[in-house]
């Protein structure tokens, strides 16, 4: 999987309304999204970071230590970051499909 597909992936994932023609802005419609949940909707944002599975405490540790950063940018880097994590799971633990269903698990 490419970097833009992830990138879609994110973006829908969050619900964030992307271009029809995929253009590369989709990044920074997902930071522009974060910071506008930071500002107006706090509550849901944090939703969305349990919901995308990101890690509190690492989450905070990168925030304190990047107090210049865009806090959008580094949870957009965060959520992409575990994203391919996920991917890089799921083709990890595919499911053989040469395995008959009598013997596998």
């Amino acid at each position: 999987m490419n970097d833009l597909q992830i990138t879609v992936d994110v973006a829908k994932e969050l619900g964030v309304t992307i271009p029809a023609d995929g253009s590369p802005e989709i990044r920074q419609l997902i930071v522009n999204f974060i910071n506008e949940m930071l500002l107006t909707d706090f509550e849901k944002l944090i939703s969305i970071l349990y919901r995308v599975d990101i890690n509190e405490n690492k989450l905070r540790q990168v925030l304190k230590e990047n107090p210049n950063t865009d806090a959008g940018v580094i949870i957009a880097d965060l959520i992409f970051e575990r994203q391919v994590q996920k991917i890089k799971s799921r083709q990890e633990f595919r499911r053989d499909s040469t395995i008959s269903d009598e013997e596998s698990w």
